[in-house]
């Protein structure tokens, strides 16, 4: 592809006009429209189309549009950076992605770490969908991606999952809404409102399959890819919260739900995935010792003291 064209093609949709592109781009109207036209063969189809005397996108031009919006604001974005690493000097610039079906409080304990290196560190980070940030991780513009899920085998790109921990899932509610039923966990959970993960997410469909297996129907009110609006909800009572129990005391303190129970048998789990099969990047070894070392280690041992409550005689 010839990126110039698309450069064309960009001013011309912004612009509204070949004619007030053209100005913009000291060109005559002739080359302008001649280049646009060598880019929708290209692409295989018209990007535009006249109405009357304006000219309007077609869905192949939409959806280019989009595209190339996104790739000028990507080399923008290089210069910047290119910019910043001569003015920062030694500095460590450190890109991660985050998958949007990761928790956000989990993100943030997972991450934290790598600001804690003795170099100076500019992170940047990004929350897409896995699938985009495997595909920056595949051309080195990511050094490390988080995720609920290993490396999909789908996915043609070379790079390597190490796990950094597991959570047990845990069901929380609000005050008010506990207090409406008087039936023992798990069996309280049959009929009554609650929010899920969404269906992207590894969890969600193994919570799923666990409802089904206790013969549950809850009334499922709302799903969530984002699990800090979830906890709001739940904050609020709208339904039985499901969060990860590695934060059962953070979740229970900052968003006033108390745990009632955990789903055995279901657990989450988190992945640092990487173009190294030995991790060398002093910010992801900051992460995964963190992880392994602080934040899961510190949940095996709460998870079981609190077996060992119960197992107490009364």
């Amino acid at each position: 592809m010839n990126y110039k064209h698309l450069h064309y093609f960009l001013q011309v949709a912004e612009a509204g006009s070949v004619a007030a592109a053209s100005r913009q781009l000291h060109l005559t109207p002739q080359t302008v429209s001649g280049q646009i036209q060598l880019l929708g063969d290209r692409l295989g189809g018209p990007l535009f189309e006249k109405v009357g005397r304006r000219l309007v996108l077609t869905e192949t031009g939409q959806l280019a549009l989009n595209y190339a919006k996104e790739i000028f604001s990507l080399g923008s974005e290089l210069e910047a950076a290119v910019r910043e690493k001569h003015r920062a000097g030694r500095t460590l610039e450190f890109r991660i992605g985050v998958a949007d079906a990761v928790p956000k409080s989990i993100a943030y304990r997972l991450v934290e770490p790598a600001l804690t290196v003795e170099q100076p560190v500019r992170m940047v980070c990004r929350e897409w969908r896995l699938d985009r940030l495997l595909a920056e991780l595949a051309v080195h513009t990511l050094d490390l991606v988080i995720a609920d899920v290993p490396l999909p085998s789908t996915v043609s790109v070379k790079a390597f999952s190490h796990l950094l921990g597991s959570s047990r899932v845990g069901v929380f509610a609000a005050r008010a809404l506990k207090a409406r039923t008087r039936r023992p966990f798990p069996d309280c959970l049959d009929g009554a409102p609650l929010l899920m993960p969404g269906e992207d997410s590894a969890v969600g469909q193994q919570l799923r399959a666990w409802f089904k297996s206790q013969g549950l129907r809850p009334r499922i009110v709302a799903e969530f890819d984002d699990s800090a609006l979830a906890q709001e909800f739940g904050r609020q009572g709208v339904g039985y919260l499901l969060a990860p129990e590695v934060l059962v005391d953070e979740i229970e303190s900052r968003h006033q739900v108390q745990h009632i129970g955990t789903i055995d048998g279901v657990e989450e789990h988190f992945y640092a995935i990487s173009v190294e099969r030995r991790i060398t990047h002093s910010c992801v070894l900051a992460i995964t010792r963190a992880a392994r070392g602080e934040l899961f280690q510190s949940t095996a041992r709460a998870n079981g003291s609190r077996a060992a409550q119960r197992r107490k005689p009364a």
